[in-house]
């Protein structure tokens, strides 16, 4: 079996979609049901493979935040 290289010291590391479930907590079907309907992260396509960088990750994760509740929400009326 050979070894993995190890990854380049300026690129940020990717992750697979499996690892993106268990990264943000969710079954893998729900990344794929996302990924169906135009929702979650960005990805990158390296042939079948699909690898999600990590600030790709976190930007959506913000953009996914809710108002805090003292806030009052602009689709409230």
């Amino acid at each position: 079996m050979a070894a993995t290289p190890p990854p380049h010291p300026r690129l940020e590391p990717l992750l697979d979609i499996t690892e993106l479930a268990d990264y943000l907590g969710v079954p893998l079907s729900t990344i794929y049901d996302w990924r169906t309907r135009g929702l979650g992260p960005r990805a990158y396509r390296f042939g079948k493979h699909l690898k999600f960088a990590l600030c790709d990750v976190r930007s959506w994760m913000e953009e996914q935040r809710e108002a805090t509740s003292g806030t009052p929400s602009q689709d409230r009326r």
